[in-house]
C-alpha cells in the first residue's frame, strides 16, 4: 500500500469501521492519519515531525514535515532558522512552524503492521469513550441483556452495544444463569478502568426493586405514588414504604394491584422474594408499627437524639417481631433509618422495676430519707434529684402523707446535695484548668465543664471551635446499619438546638461573629412587598 493507493477504498474502509463500531467517521480518519504519520517518521527519521492529512471527501493523502522557527538551529530535522524561514514566509516569527511537503512513501510490511496497530488502538479508545459516555448517563436504569459467559460466579452480560458484569454478590442468592439466558438488572455504576469502561449491574440493589415497581405500577411512573424507602434481604424478604399525593388513591392497593397482579410480577422477577408494602407516614411511631407487621406493637418509645426506637411487644410475639435471624426488625430498621430495640412486656416490666429500685436508692442516699419516702417519690415519677429540687413544692406536698413542711425539707436537702456535687465538680474543673469565663455561656454546668476540660477545651475561644456533633455525637449509616459516635457531652440531656445555641454564644463572646451578622436580612423582604401587593 502506498500513499497514492485507491482513495475511494480508503474512505470506504473508514465508513465501514465507523458504522461497525458506532463511532464518528472522523475519529477513524484521524486514526488513519496518525498511523500514516507514524509510518512516515519511520521512513524519514523518528526525530522528524511529520503531519499526514487525508481529505475526508476525496480520500487524497498528503505528507508534510513541520519545522519550528528558532533563533539558532540545534536539530536540523526539526528546526529552521528565522533567517531561512523569512526567505519562504515573509512575516515568519520565532516559535511558529512552517511546513514543507514530503514525497509519497511506500509502506513496507512492518510499517503497514505498525499503522494497523495504531488504527486499531485509536478505534478501540474511541469505542470505549463512546460506551462510557453512553452508559454513564444511564446509571439507575434497568437494562436487558443476554448472558455471554459466567466466570467464578460473576455473570458477563452482552447489552448489544457493550458488555457489563453482574458480580456474584450483586446476584440474588441461589439464582443461576447459563450462556444465552436473558437477564434484567439495574446499572448501578460505570467506571473508567485500565482495560476500558466497566459497566456494573445489580439485581440486589434496592433501586432495582423500585424501578421494577415503576414499570408495573403506572401511578409510580406518573409520580402520583412515591416510593419513600426500601429495605431488602435479596431473594428472601423486602419492605417498601409508599405514599400518594392524591388522597383518592390508596398507594398500597395500587402497588398490590388487582388480585396481587402487580406485586406478583415484581416477586416473579426477584425469585419469589416476599414483599411487605406499607403506607409511609412522617409519624415515626406509626411507621414503626407498620414496619414491624405482622407483629403487634403495644408501646413505642422514641429517642430522637440517638435516632433509636424502643418497641414493646407481647411476650408470645417476640420471635414474630424479631423475625427469622432478626430479619423483620433489621428490615424495619433499614426502612425507617432508626435503630429498633425490641422488648417483651415482661422485659419492660423488669426494667421498670430495676429503674424504680435504682431511683429509690438514689433518693435514700442523696436526701437522707428512709426507704418508704424514697419509694413514694420514685413511684410518683420523679427520676432525679434535680427534678425534686426545682419542681413546684405543691407537686411534692400533694403526695399522700406529705405536707408543705415535708416538701420544703425534701427540696432543701435536694438543693444541698446538688450544691455539694456542683462544688466537687467545680473543684475538678479548676484542677483541669477550665476558665471561669465559660460560665458566661448559658446552659453550661460544672459537670459539663469537667467533661469539656477532659477534652482539652479550657476557654471560650476553644469552645467556639466546637461543632454540634462534637458535643452531642452523631450517627453514621452504612448498608442499613447505624453506628453511633459519642460526643463530649453525650451523657448530658442536651439537644442539638441547645448545643448550637451554646456554640453560637461562645462565638459571639469570642468575637468570631457579630450580632448584626446573625440578624436576618430584612432588606429583601421589604423590597418584595410592593410586588406582592401589586
Amino acid at each position: 500500500m502506498s500513499v497514492s493507493a485507491n482513495r475511494l477504498e480508503l474512505l470506504q474502509i473508514a465508513d465501514a469501521v465507523a458504522r461497525e463500531k458506532s463511532i464518528d467517521r472522523m475519529i477513524v480518519i484521524d486514526a488513519m492519519q496518525d498511523a500514516i504519520a507514524r509510518a512516515a517518521r519511520a521512513r524519514y527519521g523518528a526525530e522528524t515531525e511529520v503531519k499526514a492529512e487525508i481529505n475526508p471527501k476525496t480520500g487524497e493523502m498528503r505528507l508534510w514535515r513541520l519545522l519550528e522557527i528558532v533563533e539558532q538551529v540545534e536539530e536540523v530535522s526539526r528546526q529552521i532558522s528565522l533567517e531561512e524561514a523569512k526567505k519562504r514566509i515573509e512575516n515568519a516569527e520565532i516559535g511558529e512552524y512552517i511546513s514543507e511537503p514530503l514525497p509519497p512513501i511506500e509502506f513496507g510490511r512492518i510499517a503497514a503492521q505498525s499503522a494497523k496497530q495504531v488504527i486499531v488502538q485509536k478505534v478501540r479508545d474511541a469505542e470505549r469513550d463512546r460506551m462510557y459516555g453512553e452508559y454513564i448517563d444511564r446509571i439507575g436504569e434497568i437494562v436487558n441483556g443476554s448472558v455471554k459467559r459466567v466466570e467464578y460466579g460473576n455473570v458477563i452480560v452482552d447489552l448489544g452495544r457493550g458488555e457489563a458484569i453482574v458480580r456474584r454478590d450483586e446476584l440474588i442468592p441461589r439464582e443461576t444463569f447459563r450462556y444465552g439466558d436473558r437477564i434484567r438488572a439495574i446499572i448501578y455504576d460505570v467506571r473508567r478502568e485500565q482495560r476500558g469502561p466497566q459497566i456494573f449491574l445489580s439485581r440486589t440493589h434496592p433501586q432495582f426493586m423500585a424501578k421494577l415497581f415503576m414499570q408495573e405500577v403506572p401511578e409510580i411512573y406518573d409520580g402520583i405514588i412515591t416510593i419513600r424507602s426500601i429495605a431488602r434481604d435479596p431473594g428472601s424478604r423486602a419492605k417498601i414504604a409508599v405514599t400518594s399525593s392524591d388522597s383518592s388513591i390508596d398507594p398500597v392497593g395500587a402497588c398490590v394491584g388487582m388480585r396481587g397482579s402487580r406485586v406478583q410480577a415484581v416477586v416473579g422477577e426477584l425469585q419469589g422474594e416476599k414483599i411487605d408494602i406499607i403506607p409511609w407516614t412522617e409519624n415515626i411511631a406509626d411507621l414503626v408499627v407498620s414496619a414491624l407487621q405482622p407483629a403487634e406493637v403495644i408501646k413505642v418509645v422514641l429517642d430522637e437524639q440517638a435516632e433509636r426506637i424502643e418497641v414493646v411487644v407481647p411476650d408470645e410475639q417476640l420471635s414474630l417481631a424479631i423475625g427469622r435471624r432478626g430479619q423483620n426488625v433489621r428490615l424495619g430498621s433499614q426502612l425507617i433509618g432508626w435503630d429498633i430495640d425490641i422488648l417483651t412486656e415482661q422485659e419492660e416490666s423488669e426494667r421498670r422495676q430495676k429503674e424504680f429500685v435504682e431511683r429509690s436508692e438514689l433518693f435514700t442516699r442523696a436526701l437522707n430519707v428512709d426507704e418508704t419516702v424514697a419509694q413514694l417519690l420514685a413511684s410518683e415519677g420523679f427520676s432525679s434529684v434535680e427534678e425534686l429540687a426545682y419542681v413546684e413544692p405543691a407537686e411534692i406536698s400533694m403526695i399522700e402523707g406529705f405536707d408543705e413542711d415535708t416538701a420544703g425539707e425534701i427540696q432543701s436537702r435536694a438543693t444541698e446535695y446538688l450544691e455539694a456535687i456542683e462544688k466537687a465538680h467545680d473543684d475538678e474543673r479548676i484542677e483541669l484548668g477550665v476558665l471561669d469565663e465559660l460560665y458566661q455561656i448559658e446552659g453550661l454546668t460544672a459537670p459539663m465543664l469537667v467533661a469539656i476540660g477532659k477534652d482539652d477545651v479550657k476557654s471560650i475561644e476553644d469552645f467556639a471551635g466546637y461543632a454540634a456533633d462534637d458535643l452531642i455525637g452523631w450517627v453514621e449509616r452504612k448498608d442499613g446499619e447505624a453506628k453511633r459516635f459519642e460526643g463530649t457531652l453525650s451523657t448530658f440531656p442536651l439537644s442539638r438546638e441547645e448545643a448550637e445555641q451554646m456554640i453560637m454564644q461562645a462565638r459571639l463572646i469570642a468575637g468570631w461573629v457579630s450580632e448584626e451578622e446573625l440578624q436576618p436580612d430584612e432588606e429583601t423582604s421589604v423590597e418584595a412587598t410592593p410586588e406582592e401587593t401589586a
